[in-house]
């Protein structure tokens, strides 16, 4: 277990006396500034002990938790560097902040909803969010040569709709019941993760996955080099969604992504950091502060960090903003 939860975080109090706390005075520096400008004192947060919780190897998530945790140790001055956890997803992911099993936290806005709603008033392990990162696209892939145009031809097909503990399952499992598609009785269905479902339908083992991530993903982008590939159109699906799931946004997949003849439109899942209540409040503001100092490393490991955005990044509603992070994007804007 870490000792973020624990407050060991907290910053002490900076006051004359010493040269550190002497420059540590000057100027009205943030932290990462202030950080710098110590040199050689040591960091508040250098015993801190941080665990993320990802998803799949070869999905986004998990790319952007190992660009995090080399940046969050570089800049918030860490002795050790955040473990990063390949989890099943979303799912697993709050299942493990619930238990205070990690710090942060990727989640998809649905899953995270869901379990604020099963958290108890003052649950001090309750999800808070640091900040929503970027949208995931919702991809429902087939062969190129499938005869598979809607969900509902899905009916008979082999089809891998998400780990069990994903946010994945729950959309895709969503998604085909609004469409009349029983995953019990309707499909061959499998429950794989990313990295099996591109590994079984390289093999043949399946004709069609659910995933739910930022565009591009790499599992997928790998796949298409080697099966050629097509994603389905939801746009008939939108409507029907929009009623009964008002968190899922539409939007589009843009021609040549993973080499698709055409654009396509799906759905779209906002993203959020989520940390738990409990954390102290200058941790919480340290690690969003480090986020967007370090996007263009995140960007690197993705391009989906190119959204990430400090306007953008406080719509986590319904999941409330950390006091931490809500004190750092207050200071943003009126600095």
């Amino acid at each position: 277990m870490s000792t973020a939860s624990a407050g060991h975080g907290r910053m002490p109090p900076v006051e004359g006396g010493g040269s550190c706390g002497r420059r540590a005075v000057l100027g009205g520096l943030g932290l990462l500034g202030l950080l710098a400008a110590l040199g050689g004192c040591s960091s508040p947060y250098a015993s801190t002990r941080l665990t993320l919780a990802t998803g799949g190897t070869q999905g986004v998530y998990f790319g952007l938790g190992n660009a995090l945790a080399d940046a969050w140790q570089r800049k918030l001055g860490l002795d050790v560097r955040p473990e990063v956890l390949a989890t099943a997803g979303s799912v697993d992911n709050l299942r493990l902040l619930a238990t205070g099993a990690v710090d942060v936290a990727f989640s998809q806005v649905d899953t995270a909803a869901d379990q604020l709603l099963k958290s108890a008033p003052g649950d001090q392990r309750a999800p808070r969010a640091l900040a929503r990162i970027y949208d995931d696209a919702v991809h429902v892939v087939v062969r190129a040569t499938s005869p598979v145009t809607t969900l509902a031809g899905l009916r008979g097909a082999r089809v891998s709709i998400g780990a069990p503990d994903s946010g994945v399952y729950v959309i895709a499992t969503r998604l085909l019941g609004l469409a009349g598609v029983s995953p019990d009785t309707d499909l061959q269905a499998e429950q794989l993760g990313i990295n099996e479902s591109v590994a079984a339908m390289e093999s043949g083992a399946i004709d069609a996955f659910f995933w739910s991530g930022g565009v591009p993903t790499d599992g997928v982008s790998r796949l298409a080099r080697t099966v050629p590939i097509r994603l389905l159109n939801l746009e008939d699906m939108i409507t029907a969604v929009h009623t009964a799931y008002p968190a899922y946004a539409s939007g589009t997949v843009p021609a040549a992504t993973y080499g698709i003849p055409e654009p396509i439109t799906t759905l779209l899942v906002r993203n959020f950091l989520l940390v738990p209540a409990s954390m102290p409040d200058d941790l919480a503001s340290a690690l969003v502060e480090g986020l967007f100092d370090a996007q263009p490393e995140l960007a690197v490991a993705s391009p989906s960090a190119l959204t990430i955005d400090p306007r953008a990044a406080i719509g986590t509603q319904p999941v409330p903003l950390h006091p931490g992070a809500e004190r750092f994007f207050r200071a943003l804007k009126n600095g």
